[in-house]
């Protein structure tokens, strides 16, 4: 059914009505007739880009905005509410996890659309109203003979919305599919941007996947129209760019100049990043990564992004935000918990020192170990956005120094294989935050962990360190082994693996 906004649904209304208003329809109707045509050449450019990429080019800062990263400029001043990040928790839009973690005792939280959320319909539209519900405090669950509620006191609220590659299959605007991103943000806008400035805060966003300057130009534009729309003021929306892909990193002076007025910064995407690397670099058979636990924050090309990043965001008085920590706390092993454990405190602890002004976590029980980390260094003030970190210097060569190459293990294959399976299958049955082996997991560890073994059955160097190459024939017998495994631990109750 068509309504006078030109829009049609392709799935249930039912339950969903306080979300799916006409006038909230007719917000994302606007925006896509306005913008789609320009996602759509900029995703035809994304194409574009490949092939030369596949053609053997390489990347570099670029000649024509050298202006923009030499002068002297800055973004708009930040909210108060937003000045202080020093630990960002972050996980789907699922109502239990918006509960907790927004009484987590982290400055922020990210509420996520995207990876970590299996993206079906029920939980897109569910995530809008329990975002409705949880800004107007009006958020509670009874599950297991416990009631679940919020505190007084609780974390800033920060949307990331789906990226622009992915299309709402259930929305059509004049029988187009509308963008999975705008429908996520216009959604929210439309029920919640006034109520939250009522609040004393604002609609802030996270922008993931993006690939260059001319992507955070379109979602500049939208921001620009929609509080003209709604009658807002303009740069009320701030937004945190996500730097999680290879192109993006040499853009990102241009991306926050792009969103200067809208911006809250930039932030460190540690798998999405490692896979687009692989991927937007695919044909070249010398390109090799170890095992992904190899491959830290302290590799030679994830420590030049990380450090560009830190200095490119101080320059203008951008916050920069730390990357994730994706280990949970360990029950019933003291000695691996407390390894785990040690882990997140060194990588906080290395972020602080850098000049960070925060960092993500995954797991409520990580929360206090990251504030610890980043109280040491900056005591009571907000962030250290006044590190302006001039002694960074990262060239091109810098970044695309793919290092550690060894070791590629059998158990780094069959963890990449075990990962893989055992996240897609969770996915399928519509959880996209899964913990596996101590890590929690999300969409990104899925694009890693298949495309290192595409990676390894191509490449002459992806050969294991025992000496075997790593092929198609080799794969074939470890997944029937994987996946057995995989099944004795979910249990019987787990249809999705026998798909």
């Amino acid at each position: 059914m068509t309504d006078a906004n030109g829009v049609s649904l392709n799935a249930s209304m039912q339950g969903f009505e306080r979300i799916l208003t006409p006038e909230a329809l007719g917000l994302v109707a606007t925006l896509h007739r306005t913008f789609e045509p320009r996602r759509q050449e900029l995703l035809a450019q994304r194409v574009e880009r490949a092939k030369r990429l596949d053609a053997g080019e390489r990347p570099d800062f670029l000649e024509q905005t050298k202006q923009i990263r030499e002068s002297q400029w800055t973004i708009a001043p930040l909210p108060a509410d937003l000045l202080r990040r020093r630990v960002e928790i972050t996980g789907p839009v699922e109502r239990k996890m918006v509960i907790n973690a927004l009484n987590s005792g982290a400055d922020s939280y990210m509420t996520d659309f995207e990876d970590s959320n299996a993206p079906n319909w029920s939980n897109q539209i569910t995530g809008q109203l329990n975002l409705m519900q949880a800004i107007r405090r009006d958020i509670s669950l009874q599950q297991g003979g416990k009631t679940y509620a919020l505190n007084e006191k609780v974390a800033i609220l920060v949307v990331r919305p789906r990226g622009w590659h992915l299309d709402e299959k259930h929305v059509l605007v004049d029988g187009q599919r509308v963008s999975g991103g705008i429908f996520d943000f216009a959604v929210y806008m439309f029920h919640n941007a006034k109520e939250l400035m009522a609040r004393a805060s604002g609609p802030y966003f996270y922008l993931p996947k993006m690939e260059s300057r001319l992507e955070a130009r379109l979602w500049n534009d939208i921001f620009v129209a929609t509080q003209q729309v709604l009658g807002i003021p303009q740069g009320t929306i701030k937004a945190t760019v996500l730097i999680e892909t290879i192109l993006a990193a040499f853009e990102m002076d241009e991306i926050l100049y792009e969103l200067r007025e809208h911006s809250a910064g930039l932030n460190a995407g540690r798998w999405d990043y490692i896979f687009s690397c692989i991927k937007k670099f695919k044909l070249d058979k010398n390109f090799v990564l170890a095992d992904r636990a190899k491959v830290t924050m302290t590799a030679p090309f994830m420590r030049a992004y990380a450090l560009l990043l830190l200095a490119t965001c101080h320059k203008s008085n951008a916050p920069a935000i730390g990357g994730m920590s994706a280990l949970i706390p360990i029950k019933n092993d003291s000695d691996k918990n407390e390894a785990a454990m040690a882990g997140v405190r060194n990588d906080k602890q290395r972020d602080a020192d850098d000049g960070y002004d925060g960092g993500w976590v995954a797991h409520p029980g990580l929360v206090p170990i990251e504030m610890e980390q980043f109280v040491k260094v900056l005591g009571d003030r907000s962030n250290q956005i006044d590190k302006k970190r001039d002694d960074v210097a990262v060239k091109a060569a810098d970044l695309l120094n793919f290092q550690p190459e060894a070791p590629i293990t059998e158990a780094g294959l069959r963890m990449n294989v075990n990962v893989g399976i055992h996240y897609l299958g969770s996915w399928l049955a519509g959880n996209g935050c899964v913990p596996i082996h101590d890590l929690m997991e999300d969409a990104a560890t899925a694009e890693i962990s298949r495309s290192q073994v595409w990676q390894w059955i191509r490449s002459p160097k992806g050969v294991l360190d025992d000496g075997r190459k790593i092929t198609a024939p080799l794969l074939r017998t470890l997944i029937p082994e994987e996946l057995a495994k995989i099944k004795e631990a979910v249990g019987p109750d787990s249809p999705t693996y026998d798909r």
